[in-house]
């Protein structure tokens, strides 16, 4: 079949893109790859990956494009599935032998939502959908195919669940398909540099956190790897493919989960001179840093969250404050800069430990920092608890006009106007002191590349701060 992958249109000035963790519009605009579907794009004859939220593309336009396709695929989430839906039922309406898939860590879980409430929804793929797709596209009959949801004869019909790939290797480069499909400068990142290009080394991720969604809904926790030859490989044809590029990024969930095999990864990476960024724990050890350091590395993405012990415990992190200064200490040691992303709302925060994790974050003093409300998503641990104590307040996760994330938790002695509320104070309490204002513009003087980053940041960021006080309808 001719098949379109597709991150459909979302929320007026949505700029995460289907594919991000956090599926809102942001303090900073960030843009991330469709990288989940280009797998099956690059395994299927005839197929295109459509991006709209990056190209600003509306319903319409992305209905005009899909009239020539029998087979639309697109990549939803608990927050847009409304707003999706409602693009299924205009490709339909525009096109009714067209069959429509839905994929995502939401339908996965929950495939009823989409089959149930929108008859013109044909079919969900559930978890890692490489395959699923590839033989949905190739005709195979769907009571054959692993890990498909579907309707027959008026009733909903679950498919055993398809193995988790084992063999990543296998499948194709997705970087081949960002240069047929994507235009490289539409995706940014606020940390990273412009433009980028980021790839997954592996999928799955061994640790227990109990919000996370990705690993509890899609992929597993258990890390699976690529071989480091394969993953060289293709840093190397991303060098070819795309000399613009500043920087490559591995987006796995965790990066630094298998240390011996991060190290072996940078000594290939070494000779290649690239700049690249990847994702860690606070439990990486000094060999593995120091490794990779060696290697190219310019940046580490790490998950403090809270500056609270017990909240780390809470949620399973397996991690501790004086992990987390350790850490940080030794990246600082080796000249590794870091991104560090906190969370609001998680279970046991109060005024207090709010307060505790902002002054943990100006302690540490990461390069930057990135504050999300904890949003219990179905599938997760944390949904389950919230579900139990009754915490959930009625309402969805995001706005559906201005596509700002909402609290939809209540704690006792912690309402979600006051979570909300704590994201932009936590900000201003970081950036808004002399020494970091200090620090910034140093790295401004001394390294050009980091000037434009920083401003462009910057700028941005005193909008979102100025939208958030200006709109009185994202109090909760």
């Amino acid at each position: 079949m001719r098949t379109l992958l597709m991150n459909p249109p979302s929320f007026k000035s949505f700029d995460g893109g289907a594919g991000s963790r956090y599926q809102a519009t942001r303090e900073v605009t960030s843009f991330w790859y469709p990288t989940w579907l280009c797998y099956p794009a690059g395994m299927i004859p005839r197929s295109k990956v459509l991006d709209a939220p990056p190209l600003n593309l509306e319903v319409a336009e992305v209905v005009a494009m899909a009239r020539d396709y029998e087979l639309a695929v697109l990549f939803t989430t608990t927050p847009s599935l409304t707003y999706d839906l409602h693009t299924v039922r205009r490709l339909k309406e525009a096109n009714p032998n067209l069959s429509v898939g839905l994929v995502g860590p939401h339908v996965s879980v929950r495939p009823e939502d989409a089959l149930n409430d929108e008859s013109m929804v044909d079919f969900v793929a559930r978890r890692e959908f490489d395959y699923t797709i590839q033989e949905v596209a190739a005709g195979r009959p769907w009571k054959d195919i692993l890990g498909l949801t579907y309707r027959e004869n008026g009733n909903v019909c679950h498919n055993p669940d398809r193995p988790f790939i084992e063999d990543l290797d296998a499948l194709p480069w997705v970087s081949e398909i960002y240069h047929r499909d994507l235009q490289i400068e539409r995706y940014h990142i606020p940390y990273l540099r412009d433009p980028y290009v980021s790839i997954y080394t592996g999928r799955g991720c061994p640790s227990r956190c109990s919000y996370c969604l990705w690993p509890q809904t899609f992929t597993g926790r258990r890390y699976r790897v690529r071989s480091v030859a394969d993953v060289t490989a293709e840093v190397r044809r991303i060098l070819e493919l795309f000399p613009q590029a500043q920087e490559v990024f591995f987006d796995d969930d965790t990066f630094t989960a298998h240390g011996e095999r991060a190290q072996h990864l940078a000594r290939e990476l070494r000779p290649l001179k690239c700049i690249w960024s990847a994702t860690a724990r606070v439990t990486t050890s000094y060999e593995t840093l120091k490794a990779l350091k060696e290697g190219g590395l310019r940046l580490l993405v790490v998950g403090y969250e809270s500056g609270n012990a017990q909240i780390l415990k809470n949620i399973h992190k397996g991690a501790t404050p004086e992990l987390a200064r350790r850490f940080t200490r030794w990246c600082k040691e080796l000249g590794i800069q870091i991104h560090g992303t906190f969370m609001v709302g998680l279970p046991g925060e109060t005024p207090a430990t709010l307060k505790e994790s902002m002054r943990f974050a100006c302690e540490l003093e990461p390069d930057t920092i990135q504050v999300s409300l904890a949003t219990p998503y179905p599938g997760t641990e944390f949904f389950d608890l919230c579900t139990r104590q009754g915490y959930f307040r009625p309402g969805a996760m995001v706005d559906g006009d201005t596509g700002y994330q909402k609290c939809v938790i209540d704690y006792p002695g912690l309402q979600a106007e006051e979570i909300f509320a704590a994201v932009p104070r936590f900000y201003r309490y970081f950036y808004f002191r002399p020494s970091y204002m200090l620090r910034a513009a140093h790295t401004m003087i001394v390294d050009p590349m980091e000037r434009h980053r920083l401003l462009k940041e910057a700028k941005e960021f005193f909008q979102f701060i100025f939208r958030r006080q200006q709109d009185s309808t994202c109090k909760t």
